[in-house]
């Protein structure tokens, strides 16, 4: 008897499982320490979470994530429990893009608003803060509420916005995930193509997570667009650490 997989199920459980397999590679990488953003000796004393509370944190985020995923493809499905096949490459590129910048816009805004919401910051998006040294599997390590309205209707939004199949959504939030976990990894490896094509990246984030950067920055993951526009962009310069490795600096233009 022959065993599948609906695109249900693995447009569900592939982007979790990417989130931990990418985030683990970081981990093991984590130990260069001349690519790194901030010390270890850093991310022990101004972190003001433990790494075992955020993994904890992650793995409900995933566990309420799976659902949220199973009843959209439910009910966004075909009667006969089928999946359509994308008619043309071109058409996953525009669905692609139309994703991306549905989820940018909808996590810039309300990103913002958190910000500037006193009681919305206290109380729900001052948990992901408690990083103050980003690193990958901390990427996801938010309120629940924050998981459930940032990441979770931004994913919603965007798949039934550019009308991809749960087939596309595979690659898509795997993609979104990848380049999450990056942005939030603290490394600045030589030849990372995140780096290279997106100016919203593992440096420009990190400026966000720092004091100084809790007004700026608020675009993610993907583009610099709506920071641009709003006046909240602020650009970095990488300057050569003295103890080994890098620091994202604010740069005036």
């Amino acid at each position: 008897m022959e065993f599948i997989i609906s695109d249900d199920l693995l447009g569900t459980f592939v982007p979790i499982f990417v989130y931990w397999l990418y985030s683990g590679i970081y981990v093991l990488l984590g130990f260069f320490d001349n690519y790194r953003l901030h010390s270890k000796t850093e991310e022990d004393e101004k972190n003001l979470v433990s790494k075992s509370t955020v993994v904890r944190g992650v793995l409900f985020q995933q566990f309420v994530q799976a659902i949220v995923a199973i009843i959209l493809f439910k009910v966004t499905g075909n009667e006969d429990g089928s999946s359509a096949v994308p008619k043309s490459w071109p058409m996953v590129a525009l669905q692609f893009v139309t994703a991306m910048f549905v989820l940018d816009t909808w996590q810039y805004f309300a990103h913002r608003y958190m910000h500037h919401n006193k009681f919305l910051y206290r109380h729900i998006h001052s948990h992901h803060h408690r990083l103050v040294v980003p690193y990958a599997f901390g990427a996801l390590y938010n309120h629940p509420v924050e998981g459930l309205l940032l990441d979770m209707v931004g994913g919603v939004l965007s798949f039934l916005a550019s009308g991809m199949t749960p087939r596309v959504s595979i690659f898509f939030f795997s993609f979104a995930t990848i380049k999450t976990v990056d942005d939030h990894c603290g490394l600045w490896l030589p030849g990372n193509l995140f780096h290279l094509l997106f100016r919203n990246n593992t440096a420009y984030h990190d400026l966000h997570h720092q004091l100084y950067g809790n007004k700026v920055n608020y675009s993610q993951p993907f583009f610099v667009t709506w920071d641009r526009i709003l006046g909240t962009y602020m650009p970095y310069s990488l300057e050569k650490r003295a103890g080994g490795g890098f620091e994202a600096r604010p740069k005036i233009e």
